[in-house]
């Protein structure tokens, strides 16, 4: 029976995705880590920002950059400047506490066609690639240089956190976030990560790729071309960069449809992604990103499967009534803001809006060509 069969095949992968997948790479990094050879040779660094408008965040996250703790004269920023309108060009070129070169583009072009100029200015052995938003550790460059003491290594990438996560929406973001975490760092000591957070990562200038004008995800292009030139991606969990979480679910869902649709983008991009020759970590980039993106097609359909077959075994009831829990948790987080705190109705929560916004991400592609446009 057709039912049966999509029961059995979504329930299968939906348990794989979420719960397979992230014990097999939590087994691995206790079964077989690969540690990182750390050092301190502290090499030139070129800080990269791209800022489009950024003039209410700008001057605090110069000042924020030039007191990280690292030896003097070895930093230098490229600040570009993607269309602003505002006075975000101004306020980079009055900074004086540290060396800042400005590229500002009059049209605006988006994210990576600003990364590729920037970085052909570069001047640093290493780029650390950020955003203008986060506040960074003053230690977090340092300890991203010495992971790239290690020669095996070619991205190494901090962790983001958010202040302030356990009111209103952001506790189901902030929960999510942490099983996003868990998974990235078992990815990390047991071979190499497939994704990064862009408001925080370093990589090698000599690896660093051209983009395709218009890329979204330069946090997972880049790390997948360096994973494909043989080198590994990790991750530096003490090396950090403050976020603010989305207060409510619009301003989460913008975030995530862009961040989602960019993962279709992607294949479109580098169809060597899905070909498991040609990209050495093809199993964590299906597991990791594209059964995601198939996630909700499948929530559905075992939803629909299993209310087709409830009144034929114990086990679609069951599965029926888990279902009915669910939505009902959704309706208390909403109907009750303050349950929103307990751990059960963050998870279901993140789940739902997750998958809802895996979901619309597939028409947002197709139908928005100007993704890249921040």
């Amino acid at each position: 029976m057709l039912a049966i069969s999509v029961f059995w095949i979504a329930a299968l992968l939906l348990a794989y995705t979420y719960v397979g997948y992230p014990a097999l790479v939590v087994a691995l990094a206790r079964i077989r880590p690969r540690p990182i050879r750390r050092g301190d040779s502290r090499p030139p660094v070129t800080v990269v920002m791209t800022v489009h408008n950024g003039a209410a965040d700008l001057a605090a996250k110069l000042d924020n950059l030039s007191a990280l703790d690292y030896p003097p004269g070895r930093v230098d920023i490229v600040v570009a400047c993607d269309g602003c309108s505002d006075a975000s060009a101004a306020i980079a070129r009055g900074h004086t506490a540290s060396p800042v070169t400005v590229l500002e583009f009059a049209e605006r072009r988006g994210k990576a066609a600003c990364l590729n100029d920037a970085v052909a200015v570069a001047t640093g052995e290493l780029l650390l690639m950020v955003d203008v938003r986060q506040r960074v550790e003053a230690d977090a460059l340092r300890r991203l240089a010495s992971c790239l003491d290690d020669p095996s290594v070619g991205v190494a990438a901090g962790e983001l956190r958010f202040e302030d996560p356990e009111t209103g929406f952001a506790a189901s973001v902030d929960a999510y976030w942490k099983y996003e975490k868990a998974i990235r760092l078992a990815e990390s000591a047991s071979g190499s990560a497939i994704g990064v957070s862009g408001a925080l990562y370093a990589v090698r200038r000599s690896l660093f790729p051209t983009m395709p004008p218009g890329t979204v995800l330069d946090d997972v292009y880049v790390p997948m071309h360096v994973v494909r030139g043989g080198h590994r991606v990790v991750l530096e969990e003490g090396a950090v960069a403050w976020d603010r979480p989305s207060p409510g679910s619009a301003q989460e869902r913008s975030r995530k449809l862009r961040t989602l649709a960019g993962n279709f983008q992607l294949v479109s991009l580098a169809p060597w992604l899905l070909v498991p020759g040609a990209n050495p970590a093809w199993l964590r980039f299906v597991s990791h990103k594209l059964l995601r993106l198939l996630s909700p097609w499948l929530v559905l359909g075992f939803a629909i499967a299993s209310v087709m077959l409830a009144r034929s075994h114990g086990i679609y009831l069951l599965a029926s009534a888990g279902l009915a829990v669910f939505v009902a948790l959704l309706a208390l987080a909403r109907v009750a803001p303050a349950m929103a705190r307990l751990l059960p109705v963050r998870l279901v929560t993140a789940f739902a809006h997750m998958n809802l916004y895996a979901a619309q991400a597939l028409f947002a592609w197709v139908g928005n060509r100007r993704l890249h446009l921040w």
